[in-house]
């Protein structure tokens, strides 16, 4: 099977109900990056962290994966599949995609304060004060904060470089390192971008111009017929 590697961001978790980190009415509207983001913010007030993404992870586990997700998963019969995404949602996980790299890390997990290696599945939606890893440190998300290492972007780029297809939704590759992945994808590899806001984008990249659950199945297409 050919590899198809796919970078995702909050664009395609959008249209499912969940805020976006830049929108004007985002879920991180009215808080501090910085006191909710940081490890900083964290050692400062740990109730609060553990508050805003309590909040963030139900929104999670009552969302659903929408038209978009459900067309990447299906690319999985087609194609060696690899989607690598910017958002701590479980959204392509819930649609059936196998292979989900995780840039960000994964709100459904916890990880021990002391130990970023340690993680722990959540059962419902939220991480108590009190609750520790074995190594006796208090548990918080698994999520990548401003200011920390991303430890899988290394992997990630692996991929990009042993890519026959390439996709980009739902981001605007403003955000480093996930936006230098680009870099390490093949130059005459066929490229697709699906956003509605898609940057006037050169070097033989086919760009749909929709938003996510319309775009990625007409992008499927043209991938399927690639094949022929």
């Amino acid at each position: 099977m050919k590899k198809l590697v796919i970078l995702t961001g909050a664009g395609i978790s959008a249209e499912s109900g969940l805020k976006t980190f830049r929108d004007s009415d985002g879920l991180w509207e009215g808080y501090d990056i910085n006191e909710v983001a940081t490890p900083e913010g964290w050692r400062r007030n740990p109730e609060l962290v553990q508050d805003f993404y309590n909040m963030r992870r139900k929104a999670v586990v009552e969302a659903q994966p929408n038209a978009a997700h459900y067309a990447l998963a299906d690319l999985e019969k087609y194609f060696e599949v690899v989607i690598i995404t910017q958002n701590i949602d479980n959204l392509h996980e819930k649609a059936g995609s196998t292979n989900v790299l995780h840039l960000h890390g994964i709100i459904t997990k916890s990880q021990s304060s002391l130990d970023p290696n340690l993680t722990y599945d959540i059962q419902g939606y939220e991480i108590k004060m009190g609750e520790k890893c074995e190594k006796g440190s208090q548990l918080r998300p698994h999520v990548v904060w401003f200011g920390e290492a991303v430890p899988m972007i290394d992997p990630a780029a692996k991929h990009c470089s042993k890519a026959d297809y390439f996709a980009v939704i739902g981001t605007s590759l403003q955000v480093y390192p996930a936006a230098g992945l680009m870099n390490f994808v093949p130059f005459k590899i066929p490229k697709f971008l699906v956003d509605p806001n898609a940057p006037d984008v050169k070097n033989g990249v086919t760009i749909i111009n929709e938003k996510a659950s319309i775009g990625v199945p007409l992008m499927a297409e043209q991938l399927l017929s690639l094949l022929k």
